[in-house]
């Protein structure tokens, strides 16, 4: 059972960012993805989540077997796979729990009542230490940076879904913040879900603890290893890491 991409080409505006990229994630698994700006690492996640604008020219996708390469986005959310972007929209009129509530019942097999959803929507915030009021908020509107993170916590937490690629969930984030997404996150881990983490910060890959760390520069994964490889790029940058 494993998030498998095999020998991944993918181009973005006619030209082809990601060259080869073969990876496995199985489930209990973290993964972390580091890389210089402009290496490919969003490319990579946005054609995990199949964007449109990320095309697959040749590879594979595959998700505990099911070949996932040219399906579209609603289809591979139901099967389990969930993207984190790097920055969230702003929806005005539309609160936090009713767009989690459209959600959960577009990627489940059987929807949730107004009172049961409630009833499940309180006991995650419980656990993930939210404030109540917080889902009666409108989506992303006037969110700092921490708190757009963990309205993506929570909407990872709601949805269980088998794996999850998260981009850069700790961009922009203070300290007091980051220690929010890297406890949830701690909640959420388990033997049930596979997780790949794209991130630049050493120490949120630290607190994560990833099982594997891996390396991409100019759309090739360059290098792999424990989080002593993350903790190398910390002390000595990127430029110390070489194909």
């Amino acid at each position: 059972m494993a998030l498998k991409i095999e020998n991944l080409h993918v181009t973005r505006g006619g030209k082809e960012i990601i060259h080869g990229v073969s990876l496995e994630i199985a489930k209990g698994e973290v993964h972390a993805l580091m890389g210089p700006n402009g290496s490919g690492k969003s490319t990579l996640a946005n054609a995990l989540a199949g964007h449109p604008g990320c095309i697959v020219t040749s590879g594979a996708i595959a998700l505990d077997g099911a070949d996932l390469t040219a399906a579209a986005p609603d289809a591979r959310a139901k099967a389990g796979l969930f993207l984190s972007m790097q920055s969230t929209p702003e929806i005005a009129g539309v609160t936090l729990s009713h767009f989690l509530r459209a959600a959960f019942n577009a990627v489940k097999p059987e929807p949730l009542g107004v009172m049961e959803f409630a009833a499940l929507l309180r006991a995650r915030m419980e656990d993930l230490k939210i404030d109540p009021a917080f889902s009666r908020r409108h989506l992303g509107v006037g969110f700092s940076g921490g708190e757009k993170k963990r309205a993506e916590v929570l909407q990872l937490a709601m949805l269980e879904p088998a794996y999850a690629v998260l981009d850069e969930t700790d961009s922009g984030l203070d300290v007091d913040a980051l220690k929010v997404v890297t406890d949830g996150l701690a909640r959420i881990r388990g033997a049930n879900v596979g997780i790949l983490v794209i991130s630049h910060n050493p120490k949120m890959l630290e607190a994560l603890a990833p099982d594997r760390v891996h390396v991409m520069k100019a759309g090739r994964l360059v290098a792999e290893g424990g989080k002593e490889l993350a903790e190398r790029i910390g002390r000595e940058g990127y430029d110390a890491i070489t194909a």
